[in-house]
Protein backbone atom coordinates (compact mmCIF):
# COMPACT_ATOMS: atom_id res chain seq x y z
CA UNK A 1 0.00 0.00 0.00
CA UNK A 2 0.89 3.28 -0.98
CA UNK A 3 -0.82 6.09 1.54
CA UNK A 4 0.32 9.02 -1.07
CA UNK A 5 -1.41 7.37 -3.69
CA UNK A 6 -5.44 8.10 -1.74
CA UNK A 7 -7.44 9.83 -4.06
CA UNK A 8 -5.07 10.35 -6.99
CA UNK A 9 -5.52 9.92 -10.60
CA UNK A 10 -3.02 8.19 -11.83
CA UNK A 11 -2.39 7.45 -15.54
CA UNK A 12 -0.93 4.18 -16.98
CA UNK A 13 -0.47 3.32 -20.98
CA UNK A 14 0.25 -0.23 -21.93
CA UNK A 15 -2.24 -1.05 -19.54
CA UNK A 16 -4.20 -3.79 -20.90
CA UNK A 17 -1.87 -6.46 -19.47
CA UNK A 18 1.32 -7.48 -18.05
CA UNK A 19 2.87 -5.15 -15.51
CA UNK A 20 0.81 -2.51 -16.88
CA UNK A 21 -2.32 -3.65 -15.35
CA UNK A 22 -0.84 -4.82 -12.66
CA UNK A 23 0.10 -1.20 -11.69
CA UNK A 24 -3.13 -0.28 -11.65
CA UNK A 25 -4.57 -2.82 -9.45
CA UNK A 26 -1.78 -2.30 -6.95
CA UNK A 27 -2.42 2.06 -7.22
CA UNK A 28 -6.21 0.81 -6.90
CA UNK A 29 -5.61 -1.17 -3.45
CA UNK A 30 -3.79 2.28 -2.18
CA UNK A 31 -7.01 4.28 -3.17
CA UNK A 32 -5.80 5.66 -6.58
CA UNK A 33 -8.23 6.26 -9.23
CA UNK A 34 -6.42 4.47 -12.41
CA UNK A 35 -6.80 5.99 -16.35
CA UNK A 36 -5.86 3.08 -18.37
CA UNK A 37 -4.25 3.67 -22.18
CA UNK A 38 -3.72 0.74 -24.66
CA UNK A 39 -4.49 0.01 -28.10
CA UNK A 40 -6.95 -2.64 -27.43
CA UNK A 41 -10.43 -1.29 -26.00
CA UNK A 42 -12.03 -5.14 -25.30
CA UNK A 43 -9.12 -6.24 -23.06
CA UNK A 44 -9.05 -2.48 -21.45
CA UNK A 45 -12.49 -2.50 -20.65
CA UNK A 46 -12.30 -5.62 -18.83
CA UNK A 47 -8.92 -4.85 -16.96
CA UNK A 48 -11.26 -1.65 -15.80
CA UNK A 49 -14.23 -3.57 -14.60
CA UNK A 50 -12.06 -6.04 -12.77
CA UNK A 51 -10.27 -3.28 -10.69
CA UNK A 52 -13.05 -1.26 -10.41
CA UNK A 53 -15.21 -4.28 -8.91
CA UNK A 54 -12.17 -5.18 -6.48
CA UNK A 55 -10.79 -2.18 -5.42
CA UNK A 56 -14.26 0.46 -5.40
CA UNK A 57 -12.44 2.82 -6.94
CA UNK A 58 -12.89 4.57 -10.17
CA UNK A 59 -10.73 2.85 -13.23
CA UNK A 60 -11.40 4.29 -16.39
CA UNK A 61 -9.98 3.46 -19.84
CA UNK A 62 -9.35 5.11 -22.98
CA UNK A 63 -7.99 3.01 -26.08
CA UNK A 64 -5.27 4.42 -28.08
CA UNK A 65 -1.91 3.54 -30.22
CA UNK A 66 0.23 6.37 -28.51
CA UNK A 67 2.99 6.35 -31.97
CA UNK A 68 -0.53 8.71 -33.25
CA UNK A 69 0.76 12.52 -32.33
CA UNK A 70 -2.37 13.99 -32.82
CA UNK A 71 -4.82 11.04 -31.12
CA UNK A 72 -2.53 11.42 -27.88
CA UNK A 73 -2.95 14.91 -28.07
CA UNK A 74 -7.21 14.33 -28.26
CA UNK A 75 -7.19 11.80 -25.83
CA UNK A 76 -5.17 13.45 -22.85
CA UNK A 77 -7.79 16.60 -23.81
CA UNK A 78 -10.50 14.24 -22.86
CA UNK A 79 -8.80 12.53 -19.54
CA UNK A 80 -8.27 16.15 -18.63
CA UNK A 81 -11.93 16.85 -18.98
CA UNK A 82 -13.38 14.05 -16.72
CA UNK A 83 -10.79 14.92 -14.20
CA UNK A 84 -9.54 17.32 -12.20
CA UNK A 85 -5.85 16.85 -12.75
CA UNK A 86 -3.65 13.88 -13.32
CA UNK A 87 -1.38 13.00 -10.35
CA UNK A 88 0.78 10.27 -11.66
CA UNK A 89 2.04 9.30 -15.31
CA UNK A 90 3.56 6.07 -16.34
CA UNK A 91 4.49 5.72 -19.73
CA UNK A 92 4.84 1.94 -19.28
CA UNK A 93 4.26 1.24 -23.47
CA UNK A 94 6.38 -0.01 -25.73
CA UNK A 95 7.57 -2.74 -27.34
CA UNK A 96 10.77 -4.76 -29.10
CA UNK A 97 11.91 -6.57 -31.57
CA UNK A 98 15.13 -8.60 -31.53
CA UNK A 99 17.09 -8.86 -34.92
CA UNK A 100 20.20 -7.87 -36.21
CA UNK A 101 20.89 -4.43 -38.09
CA UNK A 102 21.25 -6.09 -41.10
CA UNK A 103 18.25 -7.85 -40.26
CA UNK A 104 16.01 -5.46 -38.45
CA UNK A 105 13.45 -3.79 -41.41
CA UNK A 106 13.40 0.38 -41.56
CA UNK A 107 9.37 -0.20 -40.64
CA UNK A 108 10.55 -1.88 -37.70
CA UNK A 109 13.27 0.95 -36.51
CA UNK A 110 9.96 3.21 -37.18
CA UNK A 111 7.68 1.90 -35.18
CA UNK A 112 9.87 1.31 -32.45
CA UNK A 113 10.79 4.63 -31.70
CA UNK A 114 7.19 6.42 -32.63
CA UNK A 115 5.84 3.80 -29.76
CA UNK A 116 8.91 3.73 -27.39
CA UNK A 117 10.39 7.15 -27.85
CA UNK A 118 7.94 9.91 -29.60
CA UNK A 119 5.02 8.44 -27.66
CA UNK A 120 6.14 8.73 -24.19
CA UNK A 121 7.65 12.03 -24.79
CA UNK A 122 4.05 13.41 -26.06
CA UNK A 123 2.15 12.06 -23.00
CA UNK A 124 4.82 13.60 -21.20
CA UNK A 125 4.26 16.78 -22.65
CA UNK A 126 0.33 16.20 -22.14
CA UNK A 127 0.60 16.09 -18.34
CA UNK A 128 3.38 18.71 -17.61
CA UNK A 129 1.47 22.29 -17.80
CA UNK A 130 -1.12 20.63 -15.39
CA UNK A 131 1.68 19.56 -12.73
CA UNK A 132 3.35 22.66 -13.03
CA UNK A 133 0.68 24.76 -12.51
CA UNK A 134 0.06 22.68 -9.52
CA UNK A 135 3.54 22.38 -8.76
CA UNK A 136 2.87 18.67 -7.99
CA UNK A 137 3.12 15.34 -9.86
CA UNK A 138 5.19 12.53 -10.83
CA UNK A 139 6.45 10.98 -14.34
CA UNK A 140 7.62 7.49 -14.40
CA UNK A 141 8.93 6.22 -17.53
CA UNK A 142 9.37 2.71 -18.12
CA UNK A 143 12.87 2.28 -19.58
CA UNK A 144 15.31 -0.82 -19.62
CA UNK A 145 18.66 -2.61 -18.34
CA UNK A 146 18.97 -2.11 -22.39
CA UNK A 147 19.12 1.34 -22.40
CA UNK A 148 22.25 1.29 -20.13
CA UNK A 149 24.07 -1.79 -21.57
CA UNK A 150 23.21 -2.27 -25.13
CA UNK A 151 23.50 -6.21 -26.61
CA UNK A 152 23.78 -8.26 -29.87
CA UNK A 153 20.32 -8.38 -31.78
CA UNK A 154 19.13 -5.63 -29.61
CA UNK A 155 20.19 -2.76 -31.25
CA UNK A 156 17.19 -0.72 -32.06
CA UNK A 157 15.59 -1.64 -29.43
CA UNK A 158 18.48 -0.43 -27.24
CA UNK A 159 18.33 2.79 -29.26
CA UNK A 160 15.50 3.82 -27.88
CA UNK A 161 16.06 2.72 -24.46
CA UNK A 162 18.77 5.12 -24.38
CA UNK A 163 16.75 7.44 -25.89
CA UNK A 164 14.26 7.33 -23.29
CA UNK A 165 17.04 7.63 -20.42
CA UNK A 166 18.44 10.80 -22.00
CA UNK A 167 15.04 12.09 -22.01
CA UNK A 168 14.24 11.03 -18.67
CA UNK A 169 17.51 12.26 -17.20
CA UNK A 170 17.15 15.85 -18.95
CA UNK A 171 13.48 16.23 -17.98
CA UNK A 172 14.31 15.30 -14.15
CA UNK A 173 16.70 18.29 -14.30
CA UNK A 174 14.40 20.75 -15.87
CA UNK A 175 12.00 20.23 -13.10
CA UNK A 176 14.69 20.68 -10.50
CA UNK A 177 12.60 22.59 -7.72
CA UNK A 178 9.50 22.09 -8.72
CA UNK A 179 7.15 19.37 -6.76
CA UNK A 180 7.18 17.08 -9.75
CA UNK A 181 9.24 13.75 -9.30
CA UNK A 182 10.32 12.04 -12.55
CA UNK A 183 11.51 8.18 -11.89
CA UNK A 184 13.25 5.96 -14.94
CA UNK A 185 12.28 2.15 -14.19
CA UNK A 186 15.74 -0.34 -15.88
CA UNK A 187 14.06 -3.81 -15.66
CA UNK A 188 16.14 -6.56 -16.95
CA UNK A 189 14.01 -9.51 -18.57
CA UNK A 190 10.52 -9.56 -16.98
CA UNK A 191 7.77 -12.97 -17.76
CA UNK A 192 5.40 -11.43 -19.79
CA UNK A 193 4.24 -11.17 -23.35
CA UNK A 194 6.52 -8.94 -24.13
CA UNK A 195 8.15 -11.37 -25.44
CA UNK A 196 5.86 -12.75 -27.86
CA UNK A 197 7.17 -10.20 -30.23
CA UNK A 198 10.66 -9.56 -29.26
CA UNK A 199 11.49 -13.04 -29.26
CA UNK A 200 9.84 -14.96 -31.52
CA UNK A 201 12.18 -17.99 -31.83
CA UNK A 202 12.01 -17.93 -28.06
CA UNK A 203 15.82 -18.55 -27.92
CA UNK A 204 16.36 -15.84 -25.59
CA UNK A 205 13.54 -16.54 -23.21
CA UNK A 206 14.67 -19.95 -22.90
CA UNK A 207 18.43 -19.18 -22.19
CA UNK A 208 17.42 -16.48 -19.73
CA UNK A 209 13.94 -17.79 -17.99
CA UNK A 210 15.74 -18.59 -14.66
CA UNK A 211 16.94 -14.90 -14.70
CA UNK A 212 13.54 -13.51 -15.38
CA UNK A 213 11.75 -10.86 -13.05
CA UNK A 214 8.68 -11.69 -11.55
CA UNK A 215 6.35 -9.09 -12.91
CA UNK A 216 4.43 -8.58 -9.68
CA UNK A 217 7.79 -7.93 -7.65
CA UNK A 218 8.25 -5.15 -10.67
CA UNK A 219 5.16 -3.41 -10.05
CA UNK A 220 4.76 -3.61 -6.64
CA UNK A 221 8.73 -1.79 -6.41
CA UNK A 222 7.17 1.05 -9.33
CA UNK A 223 3.75 1.36 -7.28
CA UNK A 224 5.78 2.15 -3.87
CA UNK A 225 7.92 4.45 -5.70
CA UNK A 226 5.03 7.01 -7.09
CA UNK A 227 4.72 9.89 -5.56
CA UNK A 228 8.24 10.28 -3.93
CA UNK A 229 11.78 11.11 -4.83
CA UNK A 230 12.76 7.64 -6.34
CA UNK A 231 15.48 9.06 -9.24
CA UNK A 232 15.90 5.36 -10.40
CA UNK A 233 14.33 1.71 -9.84
CA UNK A 234 17.04 -0.76 -11.41
CA UNK A 235 15.86 -4.31 -11.14
CA UNK A 236 17.72 -7.11 -10.71
CA UNK A 237 20.41 -5.03 -8.69
CA UNK A 238 23.55 -7.49 -9.83
CA UNK A 239 22.20 -6.91 -13.53
CA UNK A 240 22.54 -3.38 -12.99
CA UNK A 241 25.65 -3.56 -11.42
CA UNK A 242 26.96 -5.17 -14.39
CA UNK A 243 25.81 -2.17 -16.54
CA UNK A 244 27.23 0.36 -14.11
CA UNK A 245 30.91 -2.01 -14.88
CA UNK A 246 30.47 -1.50 -18.66
CA UNK A 247 30.01 2.17 -18.13
CA UNK A 248 34.05 2.05 -16.61
CA UNK A 249 35.39 -0.76 -18.81
CA UNK A 250 33.28 -1.40 -21.80
CA UNK A 251 36.62 -3.22 -23.59
CA UNK A 252 36.98 -5.31 -20.68
CA UNK A 253 33.17 -6.23 -19.94
CA UNK A 254 32.68 -6.77 -23.59
CA UNK A 255 35.42 -9.31 -23.57
CA UNK A 256 34.10 -11.14 -20.34
CA UNK A 257 30.98 -11.40 -21.19
CA UNK A 258 30.76 -11.49 -24.86
CA UNK A 259 29.05 -15.17 -24.87
CA UNK A 260 26.52 -14.05 -22.20
CA UNK A 261 25.68 -11.05 -24.25
CA UNK A 262 25.06 -13.41 -27.27
CA UNK A 263 22.17 -14.99 -26.09
CA UNK A 264 19.73 -14.14 -28.36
Amino acid sequence: MNQKLKDRYVVITGASGGIGEKMAALAAASGAHPILIARRADLLAAAAKRISDQYGVTCTYYPLDVSDLDAVAQTFARILDSVPQIDVLVNNAGFGIFNTVEEATLDEMTSMFEVNVFGLIACTKMVLPGMRARNDGHIINIASQAGKLATPKSSLYSATKHAVLGFTNSLRMELAGTGIHVTSVNPGPIQTNFFNIADQSGTYVKNVQRFMLDPDKVSEKIVSAMMTEKREINLPGWMNAGSSFYQLMPRVFEKLAGKALSKK
